[in-house]
């Protein structure tokens, strides 16, 4: 009975928790939508050719607000208690600029032509200050109202985690006061997280991560557990019911035809219109490229697709034309790469550098979402310390990918192995265009393209 009443009371806490963080959420899209408002009622809604009556003009308002709303969510902008305050703006600036973009054009559908851009560029203005603001007084505001939480890391195989929550900032939101070994913790009863608020699980073996979890659950506690490969595969399994009992079946990457022939349309149109467009700057930098050392403007490497099969990327080369001259692949170790040239520095902030691969996608060699294609060589050194790298494999490889939206450059392979096989086990078009908007998030993340160490390659796999 005390049981109850005190799963009640947290269950109560909870709930208005989260109406208040809504509530302040709330807020922020409905300031940035005034701003909006009174740019639309001041200026554009007299200029269209049929103006609207009061309902149209709030239709407007509307569609902004859900797409303000829409990039801003997709690209983490209101998670106050896990993102530091230059994340949330860049997120929400983002999602304001799209939203502004994509108005813009329903604009010019409206009136027929394209209007004066100035007043809608000096609304995205305010808009940013208001997000500015927003944002500092709401993370100020949170993190006064709400302690951290006691958190306790148990882990067994894999370390690192507690260095991770304080280089990332997340110390605000999760107080860690302790890091108990798995095993010891399971001898001892569970005594060591008995007053926990929050528990990571970390490299734990499922055997003894079931006991955690039930323990938790019994005693509301939240559990985050990082995951095994093991746990991904099972994710994408189908629940079913046979012989009258509840099963789960798993099967190889098998998506259905009908996504696949969409997938496959929104490749080639997409790839197209963006040569198209883009094609003048492309030929600047090729032209660049040529004249800097007058070597090749493309490079051209093998790498693997679906199954295994090799194909030959193509690339701005960023590189000297002797950078392998030994024969020996090798990673880049980032912007200090000795073997990369001035321009190619350039393009590969920019990401300028992939953009003909736009017609190995064209070919039908690799798609627009999907693992990024690793070189033959390279993914032989992985599969030495982590056979399950191959499962990779079971979908065409991708100009962006799971592990490139969520990760880093220098994100471990064991991790984007796991990435990659949450975007296998769950394939739709819907989730294709989410890749695609959040990849817009991360052009211009320097930390997305650190390099990366071979002697983190070596993981604790199962």
């Amino acid at each position: 009975m005390n049981r109850s009443i005190s799963q009640t009371k947290t269950a109560n806490r909870k709930a208005q928790r989260r109406a208040v963080q809504r509530s302040v959420k709330l807020l922020n899209i409905i300031a940035v939508s005034v701003v909006f408002l009174i740019c639309w009622f001041l200026y554009y809604g007299h200029q269209l050719v049929d103006p609207f009556d009061n309902k149209g003009n709030w239709v407007i308002v509307i569609i902004f607000a859900l797409l303000y709303y829409s990039f801003a969510h997709l690209y983490s902008g209101f998670l106050i208690h896990l993102s530091k305050i230059s994340e949330l703006v860049y997120a929400q600036v983002l999602g304001a600029l799209l939203s502004n973009l994509i108005i813009y054009l329903v604009i010019s559908l409206l009136v027929r032509g394209f209007p004066n851009v100035l007043p809608l560029f000096f609304s995205f203005i305010v808009e940013c200050v208001v997000i500015v603001a927003w944002c500092y007084f709401a993370h100020q505001w949170y993190f006064k109202k709400f302690r951290p939480k006691k958190t306790m890391i148990v882990c067994e195989e894999r370390e690192g985690l507690e260095q991770l929550i304080e280089a990332y900032g997340m110390d605000k939101h999760f107080n860690v006061i302790a890091t108990p070994n798995a095993k010891a913790c399971l001898n001892n009863g569970f005594e060591e997280i008995k007053d926990a608020e929050v528990v990571f699980l970390y490299g734990v073996v499922s055997h003894d991560r079931n006991k955690f979890l039930k323990y938790c659950i019994e005693n509301e506690i939240v559990v985050y557990v990082i995951p095994r490969i093991g746990d991904v595969i099972m994710s994408s399994a189908t629940n079913m019911h046979m012989f009258h009992l509840p099963m789960m079946m798993l099967e190889r990457y098998n998506p259905t035809p009908e996504y696949l022939v969409i997938k496959r349309v929104a490749d080639v149109v997409l790839s197209v219109f963006v040569l198209a467009v883009l094609s003048p700057l492309l030929i600047v930098i090729a032209i660049i490229i040529k004249c800097t050392d007058g070597g090749p403007v493309f490079y051209n490497q093998k790498r693997l697709t679906k199954d295994g099969k090799e194909f030959s990327v193509h690339k701005f080369r960023s590189m000297r034309v002797d950078a392998e001259k030994d024969g020996v692949a090798r990673l880049s170790t980032g912007e200090n790469d000795p073997r990369i040239t001035p321009i190619g520095r350039f393009i590969r902030k920019c990401r300028i550098d992939e953009f003909p691969q736009l017609i190995n996608i064209i070919k039908g060699e690799m798609s627009i979402v999907g693992p990024r294609p690793e070189r033959p060589e390279i993914a032989a050194q992985y599969e030495k310390d982590i056979p399950e790298f191959h499962l990779r494999l079971q979908a065409k490889a991708g100009l962006t990918g799971y592990a490139q939206v969520y990760g880093k450059y220098n994100t471990t392979p064991y991790d984007k192995l796991l990435m990659d096989l949450m975007y296998i086990a769950k394939p739709s078009f819907a989730e294709d265009v989410k890749i695609i908007f959040a990849t817009i998030k991360i052009l211009f993340l320097t930390d997305s393209t650190e390099g990366f160490h071979c002697e983190d390659v070596k993981e604790n796999v199962e």
